[in-house]
């Protein structure tokens, strides 16, 4: 499982009040969910703020990432009235998604010294292909701080391979939305998002998409 269509996303909150933090929280939820009904890998990295995640790194593995990456890539709006400041009249609340570039290895090299693996029974995804064994593992890079699990192999040792890829491609992901973030003028991104077309709008405090999904 080696290459299969690995795709990076730089889900942002721009420069936007606490009220889009939250939506960016919301939407990793829903991509999270999403994935695991597609069979998707999906490892991701929160840079953390008051009231949610300013953004966050989305890397998706598997035979439906394109397909995923560009149901999601744009700007997403939320409709809901503020949970953080009731009388506020503000209702509508922007993230961006969008797509970051591929690279064969960033700034930070994942090196298994440096990864601490714990190994547990597997279990989620993989029905009868999984065995009962404690094949499944989750590793850390501890300079970093990143953790991914592996369970779709049938062995500890190919999970293991398997989790390094996988930390090595976050850690990628991570340093190129770094890069963008700092190139970006945040003003201007914000702006971009307020202005453009929703690809999805979801409504109240539920987080519920318009016209179903």
């Amino acid at each position: 499982m080696r290459q299969i269509d690995r795709i990076s996303l730089l889900v942002t909150s721009g420069n936007g009040p606490a009220e889009c933090r939250l939506a960016v929280g919301h939407v990793l939820h829903r991509m999270q969910a999403e994935a695991a009904h597609l069979d998707i890998m999906l490892d991701v990295d929160v840079t953390d703020a008051q009231h949610g995640p300013k953004s966050a790194v989305v890397v998706v593995q598997g035979a439906a990432a394109d397909a995923f990456a560009r149901g999601w890539c744009g700007t997403i709006q939320w409709r809901a009235r503020s949970p953080l400041r009731p009388h506020h009249k503000r209702a509508n609340w922007f993230v961006g998604v969008f797509l970051l570039p591929v690279v064969a290895i960033g700034k930070t090299r994942i090196a298994a010294k440096d990864v601490a693996f714990e190994s547990f029974r597997a279990g989620g995804p993989g029905g009868q292909h999984q065995n009962t064994t404690d094949s499944a593992v989750r590793a850390t890079h501890r300079p970093s701080g990143l953790m991914v699990v592996a369970r779709e192999m049938r062995s500890q040792h190919r999970n293991k391979a398997l989790a390094l890829e996988r930390l090595q491609g976050l850690a990628n992901a991570r340093d190129l939305a770094a890069d963008e973030e700092r190139k970006s003028n945040e003003n201007r991104l914000h702006n971009a998002l307020e202005r453009g077309n929703p690809i999805r709008i979801f409504q109240g405090a539920a987080f519920l998409q318009k016209g179903g999904g």
